[in-house]
């Protein structure tokens, strides 16, 4: 996931404040309070780790779809079928961020008995940002691997029209002394988020990033809504086809295996004329103490990334190669430092939905 500057004009406010205030909101949803709780920490841990595309800016679509019908607030997952290593969750139209949350800690609990676990979850929706599940499982010194299916918003190669989602696969893994690796990307050459958030700050795109209705490259925000964005790697010179492998193949490891609607037929993405989501996620816990003795697949972790810590850099380097997730961790330790970066978009959109839910927001700071 991107790590976005500072906005021009943006404010600071203290992730605590923001955290009690999203649950809060959340609950005057409809949400039971154990819920919310699970909605705001995954999403205020986005805004943390400086992905401002996947957290509390998500609030107001949120909002309309339940506020539409859309979207079941209060639903619980529920098992459906299991073996001693798979679950099958039915997330029953309810919050993806709970329904991950429990998926995930049944991984966790599964893979310390079997070794490893898979946790499958249909009728379900946007769950924030996949790293947060990988680095719960992480936390509890497995290797964790997150995927989930989106709307269609990305056109095969050699397409034209949007047919999958940006498809995030997101593993992590504890590392010793460096933390956690985790790699949390989007299959396409960016999220739909990154759009959003360069439309907030009237930013243009970068020509590889999406196509127009016509299938030419995108430079605005609006031709990027009209059109699709491309598959990671860009066209199919550059090498797009094998992003296009891996959207399809996190949908058929979602998507089809749940049972879950296929990526090409979800509705679009918050839409009002359509009905609900029902995507599919896929969560998996590998425990290496099942193959070695303790602490001995973090020591080698240590080694490996020491190897590519200390690598020679190229002449243009702004500094030393860099693992998957630092510059998240070290935007997550600001943030708690100086408090969560809003630009003046998201926080209007918060502030519209403090107003109308009789909920004032916590304190702001300018940058």
């Amino acid at each position: 996931m991107p790590v976005y500057a500072d906005p021009v004009g943006g404010v600071t406010v203290r992730a605590p404040e923001l955290y009690t205030w999203t649950a809060a909101l959340v609950e005057r949803l409809g949400t039971p309070a154990d819920i919310a709780a699970d909605v705001a920490t995954i999403l205020v841990s986005s805004d943390r780790r400086g992905i401002a595309s996947h957290g509390t800016a998500r609030l107001p679509r949120y909002a309309a779809q339940i506020e539409r019908g859309k979207m079941d607030p209060s639903a619980r997952p529920e098992q459906i079928r299991a073996r001693p290593a798979m679950v099958l969750f039915d997330a029953h139209n309810g919050w993806g961020h709970h329904a991950g949350r429990v998926a995930v800690d049944a991984t966790i609990a599964g893979a310390r008995a079997a070794g490893s676990f898979t946790a499958v979850v249909r009728d379900s929706n946007h769950f924030g940002i996949a790293g947060w599940y990988a680095l719960r499982i992480a936390d509890a010194g497995l290797v964790g691997i997150s995927l989930t299916n989106s709307s269609p918003l990305v056109a095969p190669t050699r397409g034209l029209d949007p047919m999958l989602g940006s498809n995030p696969i997101a593993v992590a893994a504890p590392a010793g002394q460096y933390d956690h690796f985790c790699l949390d990307m989007a299959t396409s050459t960016i999220p739909r988020g990154r759009i959003e958030v360069a439309a907030r700050r009237g930013e243009q795109l970068q020509p590889s990033w999406a196509i127009d209705r016509d299938g030419l490259p995108a430079l605005t925000p609006q031709e990027a809504f009209e059109g699709a964005l491309l598959p990671l790697g860009g066209c199919e010179e550059s090498g797009g086809y094998k992003g296009y492998g891996l959207t399809l193949l996190v949908d058929i490891l979602t998507g089809v295996l749940s049972g879950s609607t296929p990526g090409p037929l979800i509705a679009p993405l918050f839409s009002a004329e359509h009905g609900a989501l029902d995507l599919g996620q896929t969560f998996m816990a590998i425990d290496p103490e099942a193959l070695d003795e303790p602490g001995a697949f973090e020591k080698r972790m240590e080694h490996e990334i020491e190897l590519l810590v200390g690598a020679r850099t190229a002449p243009n380097a702004p500094g030393r190669v860099l693992i998957p997730g630092e510059p998240e961790a070290a935007a997550e330790r600001r943030s708690d430092e100086r408090g969560i970066s809003l630009d003046q978009g998201h926080l209007e959109s918060l502030a519209e939905l403090a107003e109308r839910y009789e909920l004032p927001l916590p304190e702001t700071t300018p940058l």
